[in-house]
């Protein structure tokens, strides 16, 4: 962000059999929280990457919110 520096990005899994689009969990976000802990952008997924010990693999997050990024900057 040019602005910030850094924005929030939410990786999302929803439950069994339910379904969520970005823009109402981020209306939902902007009801519930602080405006400065709303996330800009939003992706829902099925899963999120794990190591062999249960623990989410934030670089490869990080990674993935880079590309989604640019792909949304160059259109």
């Amino acid at each position: 962000d040019e602005r910030m520096g850094e924005v929030g990005m939410a990786f999302v899994v929803a439950r069994e059999n339910a379904s969520i689009s970005e823009n109402e969990l981020i209306r939902w976000c902007r009801d519930k929280m602080a405006n400065y802990k709303v996330p800009r952008y939003v992706e829902v997924v099925d899963s999120l990457p794990m190591n062999p010990i249960g623990k989410v693999q934030k670089f490869i997050l990080r990674q993935r919110a880079s590309l989604l990024l640019e792909g949304r900057t160059k259109l």
